[in-house]
């Protein structure tokens, strides 16, 4: 997954940004979690959930990742979830990367890289906005401190949407 991805970001692909706004179901995932049992998508449907792809290597996931954070803790009691699925292959190179990052956000592992195939990511990092009935709303690839504000409206306007 890593030599795809590192191909990618070569190419340029992964600073480009891209907005979906077709709604299409999301495709379901289930990855072990950070500590716990395993997450599966679908236990979290009645909950807008931000699904990051990243890894420890990813230059841009490392300024997103704390931002995710915080944006899950602003709406977290809202009924906003984050799933932070780490693609490296070495767990070890997650949770070192992790150990030097306080967060709340769910962390799960995916070192085969299922998820990205499933959800068709093209570059790192690449998120997707699901809403409350499970489809995906918005995907943008890349990430810049100017993203923030586009997350949060799109993030209240899912909110604000009835289940």
């Amino acid at each position: 997954m890593r030599a795809v991805a590192s191909l990618l970001f070569l190419l340029g692909l992964s600073t480009q940004a891209f907005a979906q706004d077709a709604i299409t179901p999301a495709p379901a995932i289930e990855l072990p979690a950070e500590a716990g049992a395993p997450i599966a998508l679908a236990s979290l449907k009645g909950k807008v959930v931000l699904i990051d792809v990243w890894a420890s290597w990813c230059v841009p996931c490392k300024a997103a990742f704390p931002a995710y954070d915080e944006m899950y803790r602003k709406y977290k009691d809202r009924g906003f979830e984050v799933l932070a699925v780490n693609v490296d292959e070495k767990r070890a190179d997650a949770e070192r990367f992790l150990r030097d990052r306080r967060h709340v956000l769910k962390v799960v592992f995916d070192p085969k890289g299922e998820a990205p195939l499933k959800f068709k990511v093209r570059g790192m990092p690449t998120s997707y906005l699901v809403d409350k009935r499970g489809n995906i709303r918005f995907a943008h690839e890349g990430f810049t401190a100017k993203d923030v504000a586009l997350y949060e409206r799109r993030i209240e306007a899912l909110l604000a949407e009835a289940p």
